[in-house]
C-alpha cells in the first residue's frame, strides 16, 4: 500500500493544483459533447468522473487525463436518436430508450477495449509514423480551437412551423463580444506572464481566479458555465453520487436485436477512443521523455468505460487537450487524474454554485494557449525538409481529422505511409550476376522481396537464354512474406520446364522450411549445408587475424 501511494504522489502539491486546473477546463468541454450527444449533462460528467478516476489510477500513462471525450460522443448520436424510435415502437413503449442503448454500448464498448488490452493490440501504436502524429495533433488543435470560437455565441432555442424544437448558435456582437474577447485575452496574458515570475503557482488555475474575480467584482453580464448549461437546456451542475443503473436492466431488452444494433456503435467507439488515447499516450511519452504501457491502458479504458456504462455514465477516452493542460500545469503522476476525478465529483456535489460562476471566457482562454502549446508549429519549418510523401500525410491527417473523423484519419495516414514504404523498397530489389568457370550462372539477390518487388525481382531473370547451370544466391535478400516464397517456387518451375537446374542458397531457416512443406523437391534444389560468408570469418576469428597480418597497411 505504501508502495503504491509512493508511486501515485511524487509531486503532491503540482498534481494536486494541476488536477484542480484540469477538472475547471473538463466542464465546458463535457457539456458541449454533452448536447452534441443529446444527453443530460450530468450523465456525461459522471462518465467524465468514473473514466478519469479509474484510468488515473490503474492506466499506463500516468498524467494522463481521460473524460467524455466529443470523438466518443459523436459516434453515439445516431444511436442515441435510433434507440429512441425503437423504444416507442415496443408494444411497451418506452421513452429514453435511446439512453439505455447508449449505456449498453458503452458497456460492450469497454469488453472491446479490455479485449485489445488482453491480447495485447496497444504495442501496435508503435507502427504509427511520426508524420501521422504530428498530423494527429495538428489536427486536434484545430478542432479544438474551432469548437472555442463557437463558444462566441449564445444557444437559443428555436420552434419551427412544424413544432420541432432545436437549440442555434446567435453570433455575439457588440459591447458583449468586445468583453468576451477582453477577458479571453486577461486570461491568456495571465498563462504567459505569470511562469516568467514564478513557477510556483499554476498559472492557467490563477489566471482562471483572475478572470473570474474580475467578472464577479465587476458586475460583468458575460457567458458563464451556468447559463451555457442552462442555454444548452440543462439545468445546472448539480448532481448525485453515481450509483448503478438498476433501470438499465429493467427497460434494455437482452436479445439478439439489441447486440445486432448497439454492436457497430461499440466497436467503432472502442477503436477510436482506444486510437485518440494510445496517441495521446505517445504524445505524453514525447512530453516527459518517458514510456508508458499501452496494453495496460488499454484494459484501465476499457473497464473504466464498462464501470461508466453500469453507472449511468457515457463512455470515454484519453482527452488531448486536458491531457496537455495537466502537464503543462506540472501533472505527472497518478495523482493528477485522480485529483480531476475528485475535483469534478466535489462540484457536481457540493460546489456547483459556485463553479456555474466560471466565466466561459477564462476556460476560453486557457484551451487557447493549450491548442497554441499542442500545434506541432515545427511541423512548418520542416516540411520542405522531409520526404515529399511524409509532408503529403501530415497535411492529409491534419485535414481529415478536422474534416471527418480522428480514426479515419489515423487510418489513412497509415495505408498511405504503409504505400510508400512498400513502393520504396519495391525499388530496392537488384541482381547482380556472374559466370562461374564451370559455365554456371550466378544472380546475387540484394534488397527485401515481399509482394511489392516481386514483379521487379522476376525481369531480373533470363529463363530461356540462361546456360543450363543457375544458382541463385540470397545472402543479401531476406524472404519477407508469401509473395515472396510464391515467387521463388514458380522461378523454380520455369527453369525446370526448361530442362535447366537451378540451386538456392543463403535462404533463411523459416523460409527453408515453408519451401520443404510446399515440395519435397525443394530438399534437391536448395543447397543447405552451406556456411553464410558473413559470419564465417567471425566464427574463426584466428584465420581472421592471420588474414589480416597479411596485408601491409
Amino acid at each position: 500500500m505504501t508502495e503504491f501511494v509512493r508511486k501515485i504522489t511524487p509531486n503532491i502539491k503540482d498534481d494536486t493544483l494541476a488536477g484542480i486546473t484540469v477538472s475547471l477546463a473538463m466542464i465546458p468541454e463535457v457539456v458541449a459533447f454533452a448536447f452534441v450527444a443529446q444527453i443530460d449533462p450530468l450523465v456525461a460528467l459522471s462518465g467524465a468522473f468514473i473514466i478519469g478516476l479509474i484510468t488515473a489510477a490503474f492506466g499506463g500513462r500516468p498524467g494522463l487525463i481521460s473524460g467524455a471525450a466529443g470523438a466518443v460522443a459523436v459516434i453515439f448520436v445516431h444511436l442515441i436518436s435510433e434507440g429512441h424510435a425503437k423504444g416507442m415502437s415496443f408494444d411497451t413503449p418506452v421513452e429514453n430508450m435511446g439512453y439505455f442503448y447508449l449505456l449498453a454500448a458503452v458497456i460492450l464498448m469497454g469488453l472491446f477495449q479490455i479485449g485489445a488490452g488482453v491480447f495485447k493490440l496497444g504495442k501496435f501504436v508503435r507502427l504509427i509514423p511520426h508524420s501521422v502524429m504530428l498530423g494527429f495533433v495538428n489536427g486536434l488543435a484545430i478542432v479544438i480551437f474551432m469548437a472555442q470560437v463557437r463558444m462566441f455565441s449564445h444557444k437559443e432555442l428555436k420552434v419551427s412551423a412544424e413544432g420541432v424544437k432545436e437549440y442555434v448558435n446567435i453570433p455575439m456582437y457588440g459591447m458583449e463580444l468586445y468583453t468576451m474577447i477582453a477577458l479571453v485575452i486577461l486570461t491568456m496574458g495571465v498563462i504567459w506572464l505569470l511562469p516568467k515570475i514564478t513557477t510556483k503557482i499554476p498559472a492557467a488555475l490563477t489566471a482562471i481566479l483572475i478572470t473570474t474575480a474580475v467578472v464577479i467584482f465587476g458586475g460583468l453580464d458575460v457567458s458563464t458555465v451556468g447559463s451555457y448549461i442552462i442555454e444548452g437546456g440543462g439545468t445546472g451542475l448539480k448532481g448525485e453520487f453515481p450509483t448503478p443503473n438498476l433501470e438499465l436492466w429493467q427497460n434494455l431488452p437482452i436479445n439478439l436485436d439489441t447486440l445486432k444494433f448497439i454492436l457497430p456503435y461499440a466497436f467503432l467507439a472502442a477503436s477510436v477512443g482506444l486510437i485518440e488515447s494510445l496517441m495521446t499516450m505517445n504524445l505524453v511519452d514525447e512530453l516527459t521523455e518517458t514510456r508508458g504501457n499501452g496494453n495496460r491502458e488499454c484494459v484501465a479504458q476499457g473497464a473504466g468505460n464498462m464501470i461508466s456504462g453500469l453507472f449511468g455514465g457515457t463512455g470515454g477516452c484519453g482527452m488531448i487537450g486536458q491531457t496537455v493542460i495537466n502537464i503543462n500545469a506540472g501533472g505527472r503522476g497518478r495523482l493528477s487524474g485522480i485529483m480531476m476525478a475528485i475535483t469534478l465529483l466535489t462540484f457536481i456535489l457540493f460546489t456547483d454554485k459556485y463553479i456555474e460562476q466560471v466565466p466561459i471566457a477564462a476556460l476560453i482562454g486557457v484551451m487557447f494557449m493549450m491548442v497554441i502549446e499542442t500545434f506541432a508549429w515545427s511541423s512548418f519549418r520542416i516540411m520542405r525538409k522531409i520526404p515529399r510523401s511524409d509532408a503529403f500525410v501530415l497535411v492529409v491527417v491534419s485535414a481529415v481529422t478536422v474534416i471527418y473523423d480522428l480514426a479515419i484519419a489515423v487510418f489513412i495516414g497509415v495505408i498511405i505511409s504503409a504505400l510508400v514504404f512498400a513502393w520504396e523498397n519495391a525499388k530496392r530489389i537488384r541482381a547482380r550476376k556472374r559466370m562461374r568457370e564451370d559455365g554456371t550462372k550466378v544472380y546475387e539477390i540484394w534488397g527485401p522481396l515481399f509482394f511489392g518487388s516481386i514483379l521487379a525481382f522476376n525481369d531480373k531473370f533470363d529463363v530461356k537464354n540462361d546456360p543450363q547451370n543457375v544458382e541463385i544466391d540470397f545472402v543479401e535478400s531476406r524472404i519477407s512474406d508469401h509473395s515472396a516464397l510464391e515467387a521463388i517456387f514458380n522461378l523454380v518451375h520455369k527453369y525446370e520446364a526448361e530442362g535447366k537446374t537451378i540451386k538456392l542458397k543463403h535462404l533463411s531457416e523459416d523460409c527453408k522450411e515453408l519451401l520443404y512443406k510446399s515440395s519435397p523437391k525443394f530438399r534437391e534444389v536448395i543447397i543447405d549445408d552451406i556456411d553464410d560468408p558473413r559470419y564465417h570469418l567471425a566464427e574463426n576469428p584466428e584465420a581472421f587475424t592471420k588474414g589480416l597480418s597479411e596485408y601491409k597497411f
